[in-house]
């Protein structure tokens, strides 16, 4: 007799037949996570360029989920931004229609990140208690959840640098605000890679921690961008290849000591964001020649051609950026495209690893 397991109830199904099917139900159900996440950054890349990110001066998250419903508490969010000095230096004269537009913005925000929060937690709740969640897992998820509780507080700390002298955000913690999400992303993606089938097998370890250092590396010029952004550097010296007339232009270490420039100096932080872009090419051609040499005709030889197109497009993207003083079109382009470059290398080093074997619960 021929049995249908799939119509079992699921604790009478064999533990291989619910093994695979508990694990395609984590992966995806950590895709839309993924998706989301990727949402919460575009959201958070518009707020900045609308200068929209200081326009709620409180963090109330549970009473912030409702905005206000009529005038008057339209009038008392409003009158608390005119206390802050990004009004009182850059926006004073601002009518309510224009607060309301930039309030959206960093309303939509927040309410992404509140909605992401519940979308881990609750299905992690339910994937442990009826068992379907791997005992390998378990660790991850738990770590995954922490780091985004990690990220809300890292948003506020953001935020607050803005509310009482500086007009904007500090760039330091914008830097920081955007590399954690990165961070996020890597591990939500990197655990739903881990749980896909593969037919290759995994690469050699050289090529393994080679495609980690490359996801390294993006993580990197995605921090230096951040700063980029937060420092408004994306708006001067908008030339290429040449930077203000020179390959290495003069005046990058003017401010002392000098390591401040390394984060307060726009022309030194936008030129080290130029280099480390071709940084990060080169690496990505070694692999490349790497992977041909250790891994010739496999897929992850062809992922590595793959990533390598992905780092050139991204790099078209940020000069046409530069080039055009960075309206808000390009200026999210570059940085959609680079979650694109991100997510790509990350499938590209757990594909080089293979699927993780996790133990059912």
């Amino acid at each position: 007799m021929i049995t249908d397991y799939a119509a079992l109830p699921a604790k009478q199904q064999p533990v291989s037949a619910n093994h695979d099917k508990n694990r395609k139900l984590v992966r995806w159900w950590l895709y839309a996570v993924f998706v989301v996440l990727i949402a919460i950054v575009m959201v958070g890349g518009a707020t900045r360029m609308t200068g929209s990110g200081l326009s709620i001066t409180e963090w109330k998250p549970i009473h912030g989920v409702i905005p206000p419903l009529n005038h008057a508490e339209w009038l008392e969010e409003f009158d608390k931004y005119r206390q802050i000095p990004q009004y009182q230096q850059i926006n004073k004269g601002m009518a309510l229609e224009e607060f309301q537009f930039i309030f959206w913005w960093e309303w939509a925000h927040r309410m992404l990140a509140r909605f992401v929060g519940f979308l881990v937690a609750i299905p992690l709740i339910f994937f442990w208690v009826t068992g379907r969640l791997q005992d390998g897992l378990k660790a991850r998820m738990l770590g995954i959840l922490a780091l985004g509780g990690l990220q809300g507080a890292i948003g506020w700390w953001m935020v607050a640098s803005g509310l009482s002298v500086l007009t904007s955000v500090s760039q330091y913690r914008l830097a920081v605000h955007l590399t954690m999400a990165c961070i996020i992303i890597v591990a939500v993606f990197y655990v739903a890679r881990g749980l896909a089938e593969y037919t290759e097998k995994p690469a050699q370890k050289n090529v393994q921690r080679f495609a980690g250092w490359l996801v390294f590396a993006v993580l990197v010029q995605i921090y230096l961008g951040g700063l980029v952004a937060g420092l408004h550097a994306g708006l001067t010296y908008n030339t290429w290849p040449l930077m203000d007339g020179a390959i290495i232009p003069s005046d990058l270490f003017t401010n002392q000591p000098y390591w401040r420039n390394l984060f307060e100096n726009p022309k030194t932080v936008q030129f080290i964001h130029r280099m480390f872009a071709y940084t990060v090419l080169v690496l990505a051609v070694l692999h490349v020649v790497q992977t041909h040499r250790y891994a010739s005709g496999t897929t992850h030889a062809r992922r590595s051609v793959v990533l390598l197109g992905l780092i050139l497009m991204q790099a078209a993207i940020g000069i046409v950026a530069l080039l055009t003083m960075v309206p808000i079109e390009w200026g999210l382009a570059h940085q959609g495209f680079a979650l694109v470059v991100l997510s790509f290398a990350v499938a590209h080093w757990r594909a080089c690893k293979g699927a993780y074997a996790v133990r059912h619960a």
